[in-house]
């Protein structure tokens, strides 16, 4: 008997959240250079080669959840209602992101961490903002009635990006949810000018 496609999918989605879950706790406890991809496989309980079924890479493992909030703030942008701007499209996408970080506080602390150790997960994660950017620019062109690539879409969405950089936990403790969204207001509060 085989398995039905929302079974499989299921399944699917448990097994990569296990070998995110093995992977962030040997980060913690070796470090990120220090874990292999063998490590963390037998910490998920999966072959080495199932890993790679699920991320390229120990990078992409720390980055886990990127592909689901780009899509969650891709919708967010498509479906905001007509008067809307893009500014606070973001803001309510960003308040709903900040209730659910909530959830992993730990998580964020060790990425933060990693991040900051790790030249090649700096890198990884310039690479990741250019993408929410380039979201952000082409939401915000159309507010301003101008192109993507023009500098008036570019610099709005530099600094939205800049926004989102300052939303980082600080080095041993989360950013509780009111000052963050103390910090995002003051800054969309530039942003809208």
């Amino acid at each position: 008997m085989q398995d039905s496609p929302g079974l499989r999918e299921r399944k699917k989605a448990k097994t990569r959240a296990a070998i995110a879950d093995a992977a962030y706790r040997l980060f913690e406890e070796r470090g990120f250079q220090a874990t292999t991809v063998a490590d963390i496989a037998a910490g998920a309980e999966i072959a080495p080669r199932t890993f790679f079924a699920y991320f390229r890479s120990k990078e992409d493992v720390v980055y886990c959840d990127f592909d689901e909030r780009y899509a969650s703030l891709e919708a967010h942008l498509r479906e905001r209602l007509g008067d809307e701007s893009a500014i606070d499209a973001l803001r309510g996408w960003l308040v709903g992101a900040l209730k659910g970080a909530a959830i992993d506080e730990k998580r964020e602390l060790v990425r933060h961490r990693l991040i900051a150790d790790e030249p090649a997960l700096a890198a990884h994660e310039d690479h990741v903002i250019a993408r929410f950017e380039g979201l952000l620019r082409e939401a915000l062109a159309r507010d301003l009635g101008v192109g993507p690539d023009s500098l008036r879409a570019r610099l709005a969405a530099a600094a939205a990006t800049a926004t989102l950089r300052s939303l980082k936990p600080e080095k041993e403790r989360p950013l509780d949810e009111q000052s963050a969204l103390a910090l995002l207001d003051e800054a969309l509060v530039f942003l809208r000018g």
